[in-house]
């Protein structure tokens, strides 16, 4: 096409979007139209099909070798009552190395107990997130020091930081649960987390995460759930109403914290997503193959230590193999090895019959174009794969050390285009829309043809930062990059923001709470 036929294309366009316009008016005026776009995020389903990185006998060889490792290697468990759970198991345990080796039958009875399909439960019904089939979940970043926007600049995270990044999560529904975002720094460790779980109860009716920092601080965070779901001990342990994640210390070893993680979720029916970070080349073997095996071993184990603990605990198997720059050593992710780990992992989860939880990571230390393509290729490494959960799906920069508010906001448009590519077409005879063709006659166009009007409010994905006009519109309203324009939807969208409802004598018992445990001392973390 030439310059000249571009410009007469967009005239053309031009002219029917006036003629558009004026239709439109009329159908305002209760004439014709249907109503404007509603997104429907809360409950997504992944359609599409799983990408295999294996052939299922490697499958089945990475299983068995995994197997392997546990019954002749075995894995280090630093806590002493996780090691008295699996001897009482049948675990062999040797108390001088700490080494606990797991034989495949007491792996295949705990992987018979865990179930394949976890309900999370948030404060209302809509809020509940499904886990496994094809089920599929997105939540922000969690976990980082740091926070950074293009006015601040990277600082220390704060309780203000952590309690921005809920209310922007609550507000956009493609965000299933919520997260401890950034580490509120302002606060002390005893008494960090009694403000970030209550942050999260009262910001937002999601699903919250909490961190397993040792019991006292677990037992506080259970009790304020319980306080602002209006639940008793027997209801909390019914269902699971928030989740944490546990991390191997690969390879091979369970340390303290984790242990005591797994044991008190699992005790108290809440939700465990058991991780082990395998860094290919640095904390598990060179290849790909290799290190996802020591994922499958190391993530057995702790999934076999929540279901001794408790036959039917939740938990959900999880990955975090990517490989690490050879020359720095530094973690890579959204590259090719992501990726194909990513598929791998999805096998294996499948393999064992549990949900899934990847991630949509990048190493990238701002939001720019390279934070684009390595969390693209990230996330559709992770759908591809058949996940379930995806963590860190909006937000994370730096391999982890740093949320980025921009990059939140970036992030949150790529999601909800991906959830838009998997909702499955219509191609009923309307849709397919024969009359439509042979209304327009050739060479016009279809801005204001009947099958265009009846549908133009809710045909398209809106997006919420793309700008789309012309160069000339663009620049004479400042020529704002991508970035620029997503600072200005955080702000305004914090701005305006308002919790959901919640019973106010529920609101004041969990602030009474937190007033009584920080006058009492609170809770160190355990270590």
């Amino acid at each position: 096409m030439t310059a000249t036929d571009r410009t007469q294309a967009q005239n053309r366009a031009t002219r029917g979007r006036r003629r558009g316009s004026a239709r439109q008016r009329r159908d305002k005026a209760g004439t014709l139209g249907h109503s404007p776009r509603t997104r429907h995020y809360r409950q997504l389903v992944n359609p599409l099909l799983h990408q295999p990185a294996f052939s299922d006998d490697r499958v089945a060889a990475i299983h068995e070798t995994a197997l392997r490792v546990l019954e002749e290697l075995g894995i280090k468990v630093l806590h002493a009552g996780a090691r008295e759970h699996f001897r009482k198991a049948g675990a062999a345990v040797d108390e001088s190395s700490l080494m606990v080796r797991l034989d495949r039958g007491l792996i295949a009875q705990a992987l018979e107990s865990a179930p394949g399909l976890v309900e999370l439960q948030g404060a209302t019904p809509d809020r509940r997130v499904l886990l496994g089939g094809k089920h599929l979940a997105f939540t922000a970043v969690g976990g980082p020091p740091h926070i950074t926007d293009i006015d601040r600049g990277k600082r220390n995270g704060s309780l203000e930081d952590h309690r921005n990044l809920i209310k922007l999560s609550q507000h956009f529904d493609v965000i299933h649960m919520q997260q401890v975002n950034v580490e509120a720094q302002d606060l002390p460790t005893h008494l960090r987390h009694l403000r970030v779980s209550e942050s999260q109860l009262s910001l937002s009716d999601k699903p919250i995460f909490i961190f397993s920092r040792g019991t006292p601080q677990v037992r506080d965070c259970f009790h304020l759930v319980r306080l602002a779901r209006g639940l008793d001990a027997e209801r909390f342990a019914q269902a699971p109403y928030c989740y944490t994640v546990i991390n191997t210390n690969s390879p091979r070893q369970l340390d303290i914290p984790m242990c005591q993680g797994i044991i008190d979720f699992a005790a108290a029916g809440q939700l465990a997503v058991i991780t082990p970070f395998t860094l290919s080349g640095a904390m598990a073997p060179v290849t790909i193959a290799g290190a996802l095996t020591l994922q499958h071993a190391e993530a057995l184990a702790g999934i076999a230590l929540s279901q001794i603990v408790r036959p039917g605990a939740p938990v959900v198997y999880g990955s975090f193999t990517s490989n690490v720059d050879m020359k720095s050593g530094a973690p890579a992710f959204g590259t090719p090895e992501f990726v194909k780990g990513a598929f791998g992992a999805g096998q294996l989860a499948r393999h064992i019959g549990l949900p899934w939880r990847g991630s949509a990571a990048t190493a990238s230390n701002a939001p720019d174009e390279q934070a684009v393509y390595e969390f693209l290729m990230s996330a559709w490494g992770s759908l591809l794969g058949g996940v379930n959960l995806m963590l860190h799906s909006a937000g994370w920069l730096e391999g982890g050390l740093t949320a980025s508010m921009e990059k939140f906001i970036l992030d949150v448009e790529m999601l909800q285009i991906l959830a838009e590519a998997l909702d499955p077409l219509n191609a009923s005879d309307e849709e397919i829309g024969f009359d439509a063709i042979a209304e327009v006659a050739p060479g016009g166009h279809f801005f204001a043809a009947q099958h265009t009007m009846q549908r133009y409010q809710s045909a398209f994905y809106e997006p919420l930062v793309s700008d789309w006009r012309n160069f000339g519109q663009w620049s004479e309203d400042g020529a704002k990059t991508a970035t620029q324009r997503a600072n200005q939807l955080w702000k305004s969208i914090l701005r305006d923001f308002e919790p959901p409802p919640m019973d106010p004598a529920r609101l004041e018992a969990m602030r009474d709470f937190v007033t009584r445990r920080t006058s009492e001392g609170g809770a160190p973390p355990e270590s």
